[in-house]
């Protein structure tokens, strides 16, 4: 079953899945693949906050179902994966951005119930999204993954520690994954860090900045959908950064 998105557009006839597609860059991402001909699934917990993505994205033509699920929730992806499969045969695209930030703190300061809730939406979440959709992704012509980073899961940084421990264990699993699926199927994973960006998680992790000296999550996300629409090897990892 085919995806009934928009005919026109880069991505027309194709399924995206995006988590985290309240706010931020998710719902950025979701609506330019909706403007480039994408059928897009929105994730996220909060139905409110997805029907306000998913009718900016009908008011421009676009085409969406929202998925309010908590990743969080052992079963929730399960559930998910379940009702999507139901529904299409393939997935072409998925994003995963939805991420837990954890109180900056030193190491030996860290909150374990804070941390755990980092590592079950960023890592475990993460491993059970490609579990669950791996089937879904391999019967894809051209089945694409990325996974929004953060550089911290890469280079650590004092106070950092919970959010980067969580973000190298993402990095792993996704490089893994690329590594696993790219000799016997047509599934290609990209690790994108989106750089300094105006979100509500950066606002948190810089209350002092101003938020106009960084770029908008819309910047992050047209080069996601151009990076979609590329041959890029796999794995491939890329900062965003704003010329």
């Amino acid at each position: 079953m085919s995806a009934q998105g928009s005919r026109d557009g880069r991505f027309a006839g194709q399924l995206a899945l995006v988590t985290g597609a309240s706010r931020g860059i998710g719902a950025a991402t979701a609506k330019a693949l909706a403007a480039q001909g994408a059928h897009v699934v929105l994730v996220a917990r909060t139905a409110k906050e997805l029907e306000k993505v998913e009718e900016e994205i009908f008011e421009a033509g676009g085409s969406a179902t929202i998925a309010p699920v908590d990743l969080s929730e052992p079963e929730g992806i399960a559930r998910l994966a379940t009702a999507i499969s139901g529904r299409w045969s393939a997935l072409d695209v998925l994003v995963i951005n939805a991420a837990a930030f954890p109180t900056l703190t030193p190491v030996w300061q860290i909150d374990s119930r804070e941390f755990n809730n980092a590592l079950t939406l960023n890592v475990l979440a993460t491993q059970a999204l490609l579990a669950g959709f791996d089937g879904m992704l391999k019967k894809s012509k051209d089945a694409r993954v990325i996974g929004v980073t953060s550089s911290v899961g890469a280079t650590p940084r004092a106070y950092w520690g919970a959010y980067g421990a969580s973000k190298a264990a993402f990095d792993v699993l996704l490089d893994c994954y690329a590594q696993e699926v790219r000799n016997t199927s047509a599934v290609r994973v990209a690790i994108l860090d989106p750089g300094a960006t105006r979100t509500k998680m950066r606002a948190r992790a810089y209350p002092g900045e101003n938020p106009e000296s960084v770029k908008a999550p819309e910047v992050v996300a047209e080069r996601m959908v151009a990076l979609l629409g590329e041959q890029f090897s796999s794995p491939h990892r890329e900062r965003v950064n704003q010329d």
